[in-house]
C-alpha cells in the first residue's frame, strides 16, 4: 500500500533562526478539488514557540501560504477551536492533485529583499528538539471531517555559542574533591556546539594552582564535566572561564569552602513549573528540564486540586514520574498539590508531601474539605502547608488560624511577587496589576505583620506559575518578576533529609539567583528559636554573625528586628562577612506575645545585589524570660557567666572578680 510523503526543506535548523521553512507533502492518493488540508504548527504561541504566521495573502513578511506544482498559489484561512489558544490554516484545493504530485505549504516571505531574511521570515522556536511535528490534515470530501494527521517533522538544535554556564556545589569542605560541570549555550539557553574551530576556553579561580590551569574546547555534546576539584583553603570562591577567542569571562555562582563542615547546600522548588514544559502535560520533560538544564538537587510538583485542572489518571502519571525520578545525591522530587481556600481565613497553600502518597486531596472531599480538617487527616511527619500569595487581594492568608506544626514556612515570594510587606512599605516586588481584572495587594497577608503576631515560619520561593487562578497573569497586566529559588541546608541529599531541614526551617529564598548566605545568633542558626531560660546573656547582647556571597556585587545587607532595618552594611564586592552586636535591652524591644507566651524579638536577613536580586533568610526567634522566671526554671549561673554568654569581649582582672562575687552576692 502505498503511503503519502512529507518532508521538510530544511529538515535542521538552529533554535530562534529566522528562515522561510517549506513542507512538501505528496499524497498517496489523487486528491479532487474542494478537498480541504488543515496545517496546525503545535505552538501555543509564546515568546519562545514556534512564530505563528499570518494568513493575509498582502502581507509580504511571516506569512504562510501553499503552492501547487503548476504555479498556484492558495490562500488560507485561520480557524480557531476551544482546545487551542492558537489558529491552525485551512487550504481549499482549487482544482484537483493527482497522487505523486506535491504540494508545499510555506512558512516565511514570498519575496525577500537583499539581506532582509532574519527580518521578514518566519522564527523557529527557541529550544532544541528532536522530530519537533507539524500536522497536516487532508479531508478529500471538503466538509470538515478530518482523520489522523500526516506529520511532518524537523530536528532543532542548538544555535551559535552565547554563554558558559558553570555549575557547582555550593558549600565545600578543605581538601576535599568535587565535581563541575560546563554547559555550553546559546542565547536561549539550549546546549550547543556551534562555535568557531578555534575557541579555546581557559578555567581559573582564586588562589589556583599553576599545574590546574585547565585549557578546553568546546565538545561536540555541548557539555563536559570537570572532576576532582578541591581548595586549599576556606574562604568564598568562583570558578572562573575565559575565551580566548572573544575574551569574555563567565563566572560560576559562588562557592562557601568551610575548614569543616557537616550540611550541604541544596537548591530547588516546591511551587512553580517551567516556561518551556507544562509540568503537569509534559512532567517528564519538565522533571528533566529542572534536573539537567537548570541543575536544580531537589523539585516538588504543584498542580491545583481541582479534578478540573488534574484528573486521577493524571495524578497518577504525575506520581509515577516523582518516583522514578527521585535519586538520593542527584536529584529529590516531592508530589505535592496546590489548595485554594476562603480568602482570608485559608487563602492558597502548597502541600507538600513528605512521603509518598497515593490520592490527591480532594477538597470535595468532605473529610478534607477545610484546612481544619485536612491538618487533622495527617500528622506534620508526612505534609508541610505552605501559605503561598499571601498577600494577593481575594487570595489573601490573614494568619490567624496559623498551625505551626504544618506551616513551618512561607512562600515569601514567586514570579508574581513578594508578600513580605507593602509597596508602600519598600517592597520592590509588590503585587500590582495594570488591569482591572488582575490581582492587588492586600496588607492582611503581609508576612512581617504575621511575624509580629509570633507565627513562626521560615522562608522559601516560589517559581512561575500559570495554573489555576494565576493562569490570566501571564498574559495580561499583572507584575511579572524573575521566578524564585529555594536553599536548603542539609545534611545528606535525600528526600528524609530535605524534608527534615524544610520542616526545621533550615532553609532561606532568593528570587532566582544562587546566593550564598548564613545568619547565626549567638552561634545558633536561621530557623531556631532560643530563650533567655537557656542564655541569660541574651537579655544584655545579641551578637549576630554571618556571610553573604552574591551572584552580582552586593548592593546591601540588612539586618532586619521585628520588621524594622536595625543596621545596614553596604559591602563592596560581591562577599562580605559581618558580625554585629545588639546591644539594645532586651525588655525594651520585645514584643508583646498576647498569647500567653514569652514577649519575643526576631531578626532576619535581607540582601539586596547591584542588578536588583534579593535574598531572604528565615528568621530568628528569642524569646525573653524575666530573670524570676528564669531563676525557677535553671541553676544559678554568676553574672561573669552572663556576660560571657552575651559575646562581649571584655577582659577581667582581680579587682573585677572581687566585683562580680558581691554582685553574685547580691
Amino acid at each position: 500500500m502505498r503511503r503519502s510523503i512529507c518532508y521538510c526543506e530544511p529538515a535542521i535548523c538552529m533554535a530562534g533562526e529566522m528562515n522561510t521553512w517549506k513542507f512538501i507533502y505528496t499524497p498517496s492518493n489523487d486528491l479532487p478539488k474542494g478537498t480541504r488540508l488543515k496545517f496546525d504548527l503545535l505552538s501555543r504561541g509564546r515568546d519562545i514557540d514556534w512564530e505563528i504566521p499570518q494568513a493575509s495573502s498582502k502581507k509580504q513578511e511571516n506569512l504562510i501560504y501553499a503552492l501547487l506544482e503548476n504555479g498556484k498559489t492558495i490562500s488560507p484561512k485561520e480557524v480557531h477551536s476551544k482546545e487551542s489558544v492558537t489558529p491552525s490554516f485551512e487550504f481549499t484545493l482549487p482544482s484537483p492533485v493527482d497522487a505523486g504530485s506535491s504540494i508545499t505549504i510555506l512558512l516565511g516571505s514570498p519575496k525577500l529583499e537583499k539581506g532582509a531574511v532574519r527580518e521578514q521570515g518566519n522564527r523557529a522556536q527557541k529550544n532544541t528538539q528532536r522530530r519537533r511535528a507539524f500536522h497536516l490534515y487532508v479531508d478529500p470530501t471538503g466538509k470538515g471531517k478530518y482523520d489522523d494527521p500526516e506529520v511532518f517533522n524537523i530536528d532543532i538544535k542548538g544555535n551559535e555559542l552565547k554563554t558558559i554556564k558553570i555549575l557547582t556545589p555550593s558549600f565545600v569542605t578543605r581538601n576535599k574533591r568535587f565535581d563541575i560541570i560546563l554547559r555550553f549555550e546559546d542565547e536561549f539557553g539550549n546546549l550547543t556546539s556551534e562555535a568557531p574551530e578555534d575557541t579555546l576556553i581557559e578555567l581559573t579561580y582564586e588562589n589556583i594552582r599553576e599545574n590546574l590551569n585547565w585549557k578546553l574546547f568546546v565538545p561536540e555534546t555541548g557539555f563536559i564535566s570537570l572532576p576532582n576539584l578541591y581548595f586549599n583553603e576556606p574562604g568564598i570562591y568562583t570558578i572562573r572561564l575565559i575565551n580566548h577567542k572573544t575574551k569574555e569571562i563567565f563566572r560560576s555562582s559562588p562557592i562557601k569552602c568551610f575548614n569543616e563542615n557537616n550540611k550541604s547546600l541544596f537548591w530547588g522548588l516546591f511551587h512553580g513549573e517551567s516556561e518551556r514544559y507544562d509540568s503537569t502535560e509534559s512532567i517528564e520533560s519538565c522533571l528533566r528540564h529542572f534536573r539537567d538544564e537548570k541543575a536544580m538537587n531537589f523539585y516538588g510538583v504543584s498542580p491545583f486540586e481541582n479534578p478540573d485542572e488534574t484528573s486521577a489518571d493524571m495524578w497518577k502519571v504525575i506520581s509515577q514520574n516523582v518516583i522514578e525520578f527521585n535519586e538520593d545525591d542527584r536529584f529529590v522530587t516531592f508530589q505535592g498539590a496546590q489548595w485554594q481556600g476562603a480568602p482570608k481565613k485559608e487563602g492558597v497553600r502548597h502541600i507538600v508531601y513528605l512521603k509518598e502518597a497515593k490520592n490527591l486531596i480532594k477538597k470535595k472531599d468532605n473529610k478534607i474539605n477545610s484546612i481544619e480538617k485536612l491538618y487533622k487527616s495527617f500528622s506534620p511527619k508526612e505534609i508541610i502547608a505552605v501559605p503561598s500569595f499571601t498577600m494577593a487581594k481575594g487570595l489573601e492568608y490573614d494568619f490567624k488560624t496559623f498551625d505551626s506544626e504544618f506551616e513551618r514556612v512561607v512562600e515569601i515570594y514567586n514570579s508574581w511577587g513578594s508578600s513580605e510587606c507593602s509597596g508602600k512599605e519598600g517592597n520592590p516586588f509588590p503585587i500590582e496589576s495594570t488591569d482591572k481584572s488582575g490581582v492587588q495587594e492586600s496588607t492582611e497577608g503581609s508576612v512581617v505583620k504575621a511575624l509580629m503576631k509570633n507565627c513562626r515560619f521560615g522562608f522559601i520561593a516560589g517559581g512561575l506559575d500559570d495554573r489555576g487562578f494565576y493562569a490570566g497573569f501571564y498574559e495580561g497586566g499583572q507584575a511579572q518578576y524573575p521566578p524564585g529559588m529555594t536553599a536548603i541546608m542539609a545534611p545528606e541529599h535525600n528526600r528524609q533529609a530535605i524534608g527534615e531541614a524544610l520542616y526545621n526551617r533550615s532553609c532561606y529564598a532568593t528570587t532566582g539567583e544562587r546566593i550564598i548566605l548564613g545568619l547565626y545568633l549567638a552561634g545558633y542558626n536561621m530557623g531556631k528559636e532560643i530563650s533567655t531560660v537557656e542564655k541569660p546573656g541574651l537579655m544584655i547582647n545579641r551578637h549576630l554573625t554571618g556571610y553573604v556571597a552574591g551572584t552580582a556585587d552586593l548592593a546591601k545587607v540588612e539586618i532586619i528586628r521585628n520588621g524594622k532595618i536595625i543596621k545596614t552594611f553596604e559591602p563592596d564586592g560581591y562577599a562580605f562577612e559581618f558580625a554585629y552586636d545588639d546591644m539594645e535591652g532586651l525588655d525594651k524591644v520585645v514584643i508583646d506575645a498576647k498569647d500567653k507566651k514569652p514577649p519575643f524579638v526576631f531578626y532576619y536577613l535581607r540582601i539586596q545585589q547591584v542588578d536588583g536580586h534579593m535574598a531572604w533568610s528565615s528568621p530568628i526567634w528569642v524569646d525573653y524570660v524575666p530573670v524570676k522566671m528564669a531563676s525557677k526554671q535553671l541553676p544559678k549561673k554568676s553574672a561573669k557567666q552572663v556576660i560571657k554568654e552575651a559575646s562581649l569581649d571584655i577582659d577581667f582582672d582581680d579587682e573585677d572578680e572581687e566585683d562580680f562575687e558581691d554582685f553574685d552576692e547580691d
